[in-house]
Formats: structure tokens, sequence, C-alpha cells
């Protein structure tokens, strides 16, 4: 140790980022690493809250929801009466609005009566078209959000979304109407009401009278993150992350229904305006407590992203040289021994890195014809041609030269006389260094190395 570290002072914040970032989880026990990795999903949300995009989103949401609210509740009203039991809107309402006590009550008797005045059999053709439009572009933004949290550029299909969005069209409802119908059946059997008055049995039926509600929202939470995203998410991570939403959504529930109780000053100073208000208020705590939990499931499923600051993750000339020798060499050893081709995500998983410098240098790769993405949902990747016939140096110079129709390209720096000469010098001795040797045995090469 030096004098210089002798002297340092001790630093709580320093201490704390040792503690948080720097100590090697494989190597501690599960009940020791766990709260590691707990302090820093924590700070990797702090950090996402703090940069805005997350109560960006929320804003938009809320908006698109006054927006889309009446027309999704028409919709879902339609398909409720076909099962009978279109009555059950407006519980769920209230429950929904529980926080905001009697102004939830009078927003619930609105809108009610909104979605009664709209008359979805007399509408005609085009008038529920443009119905189910604005139900289609609320469920398009919420996906749009869900796919910033995830990282993920590509979006569904036209006919992806007509299919996955009317399928949850139907199948929410449904939900719902078994959810509700559970819940009545349960808290109106006349056995329960009997077994209540027995003790413990009663005091194990008020805390499953609690649980129950908040296994509800928790299942609701975990169904829309396994479902949103364009991408296979983990049940783990869904079911992770609803559970800790569900928690979130009472929390907040709770101290927002103080918050309305003891604004008396408000609703003098915005008389007829504070109910509205508080309304907005809740859909922006409901919709940032939704966007949370999917930040939550992505980081349980892609834990490599909890370090850094964010956003795309840059890579130095050397490590994107030896990351697409690496995925090359992975695609070869499953193509040579008739295994499932791997996909960006899978590989990204084995490597313990994020998915997107992988989904980067699996694009240069695809562009220059050495690799080809197949058709599946998640596209898995193959060699485009004959791997023996694909040398590891077709790879580098793929990874150098690759995208070069940038803004600003290598043709476009104007360099002093012999430089290029310098540079393709260079590149020759490199190619010379490995010439004839195959992406096909460098990968038998790894097979051989790891037995």
């Amino acid at each position: 140790m030096s004098a210089h570290d002798k002297m340092a002072p001790f630093s709580l914040s320093g201490s704390l980022d040792r503690f948080i970032w720097r100590a090697d989880l494989s190597e501690l026990p599960a009940w020791r690493s766990r709260p590691i990795i707990a302090l820093r999903m924590a700070a990797a949300i702090s950090r996402d809250l703090a940069k805005g995009q997350l109560t960006l989103w929320a804003m938009s949401l809320v908006y698109t929801t006054l927006l889309s609210l009446v027309p999704l509740l028409a919709i879902s009203f339609s398909i409720l009466k076909g099962f009978g039991v279109h009555n059950q809107i407006e519980p769920l309402l209230l429950s929904l609005l529980e926080p905001l006590g009697e102004k939830g009550v009078e927003i619930t008797q609105r809108i009610i009566e909104f979605v009664d005045n709209v008359k979805v059999g007399v509408l005609g053709s085009l008038g529920f078209a443009m119905l189910f439009y604005t139900v289609v572009s609320l469920m398009q933004k919420i996906e749009r959000a869900f796919n910033t949290v995830w990282h993920i550029e590509k979006e569904r299909s036209l006919g992806q979304r007509v299919r996955d969005y009317v399928s949850v069209l139907v199948i929410g409802p449904t939900m719902i109407f078994v959810a509700v119908g559970i819940s009545a059946s349960i808290s109106s059997h006349a056995m329960l009401g009997t077994l209540s008055e027995i003790e413990p049995l009663g005091t194990v039926i008020k805390l499953a009278g609690k649980l129950i509600p908040f296994l509800m929202i928790s299942a609701a939470f975990s169904f829309m993150y396994a479902f949103i995203p364009n991408t296979k998410v983990q049940t783990r991570a869904a079911v992770s992350a609803g559970l800790i939403a569900g928690l979130m959504w009472n929390l907040l529930g709770w101290a927002f229904a103080s918050f309305v109780v003891g604004s008396a000053k408000y609703t003098a100073i915005y008389s007829t305006f504070a109910t509205l208000l508080f309304f907005m208020i809740w859909l922006y705590v409901a919709w940032l407590v939704l966007l949370i939990g999917a930040n939550i499931s992505f980081y349980i499923q892609h834990p490599a992203y909890l370090r850094g600051q964010g956003g795309r993750q840059r890579l130095s000339h050397r490590a994107r040289e030896k990351l697409a020798l690496t995925l090359t060499t992975l695609i070869a050893q499953h193509h040579y021994h008739q295994e499932p081709p791997w996909s960006a995500e899978a590989l990204s998983q084995r490597l313990r890195i994020r998915n997107d410098p992988v989904a980067d240098v699996l694009a240069v790769l695809e562009a220059a014809s050495l690799i080809k993405a197949t058709a599946d949902s998640p596209a898995t990747y193959l060699p485009a041609r004959p791997f023996e016939m694909v040398s590891v140096t077709d790879v580098l110079a793929a990874i150098r030269h690759g995208r070069d129709g940038g803004d600003l390209s290598y043709d476009r720096i104007p360099g002093p006389d012999g430089i290029d000469d310098i540079l393709a010098a260079f590149e020759t001795a490199a190619a010379t260094a490995i010439s004839g040797q195959s992406l096909k045995d460098l990968a038998l090469a790894a097979d051989k190395a790891k037995g």
C-alpha cells in the first residue's frame, strides 16, 4: 500500500461503491449475494428514474389513457356482456380507484355513464373501426414503452399486433370475470362466514381476504410483463417483477389515499378540477409503477445491464473483434454439432454480457453475408455459407470495414500522405499471420481445448 493510500480519508460513498459494484458475487453464498443484487437493482432503477425516460413514458401514457379509457371500457363492456357479467366493470373500477376515496366513486360513476352512452351496436363499421383503433393505439404505446425499457428496437408486425392485441382484449375481460367471480364467491360463501368466527381460522380467512387481491394484482402485472415486450420473457423475471409491482401498488395506494384524505386545501383551491387533478396524478403513479416493474423484470433477466450508465454500450475496436470471433465460433460449434442455433439473447446470456453489443456485432456479420438470421421469433443465427470457406480474416475484415457508409467513413478522413499505406501494410501483415485458418478450424480447435 502506498503512502497516499494510507493517508487517504475514509469515504462512505467509496466503501459503498466497493460493496455494491466490485464484489464478486460468484464467490459469495446466496444469503450475501442476493442483498447486493437488490442494492444494484435499486441503484440502477434510481439511475433510470433520474434520467427521466420512465417518467416521460408515464406522462405520455396518462394522456393516451384519458383519450382511450372510455373506448377501451366500451369494447371490454361488449365482451363482458357476452358472458352476462358486464356489471362487473363498476366494481373493478372502484377497486382500481380506491386510493381516491370518494373522488374515486365519483370518477367511476362518470366513466360508467360515458360507457353506457357508447352504443357499440349502433356505431356502424366506421365508428367501431375508430373505436378499435383508439384502443389499439393505447396498447401500441404501452408496447413501445415496454420495448424501450427492454432495449428492443424491433416492434411487432401488423399481423402480430392484431393477433396479440385482440387476444389481450378477449383474455383480459375473461380474466377479470374469473377473478371477480372467485372473490365474490369467497366473500359471500356462507360456510366461510361461519368459519371466520372460529379462531385461528378467522385470522387466516382475514389474511386470505387481504392476500387474494394482492395476488390478483400481481398476477395481472406478471401477465403484462410476460406478454407485452416483443421478446421472450422468462417466467421467473415476470413473476418476480409482478410481485414487487403488486407490493408497490398497495403501498403507494395507501400513501396516496392518505394524501387525498388530507387534501382539503387543494379541493378548496381547485374546486371541481380537484377530482380530475387527483385522477391524473393517480394514473401517473399507476403507470410509473407498471414501468418500474417492467424495468425490474428486465434487470432480473439481464443482470449485465445493472452496471454502467444505461443506454447503448460501446465497445473498443479490439473488444468488437474478440466478440465477433467468439460469436462466430459459438455459432459454428452448434452448427457442426447439430445443436439448436443461437439467438442473440441466448448468446448474450452465454457470455454474460449485455445484448445490445451482441446484436450490433451480429448485424455487422449478417450484413457481410457471414451469418444469416432465421425467420423464427426470436431469430436464430446460422452460417450464411460453409464456415470451412470463411476465414478468420474475413470475420476481422467485416468488423473493421463494416458499416463504412456512416456519417464519417474511412474514405472521408483526409489523412496525410502515407497513412493509408501504413494501415494497408498492417492489415496485410495481420492477414498473413492468420492466413489459412477457417472458422471451422477455430471451432474445432475450441472443442479440443475444452475437451
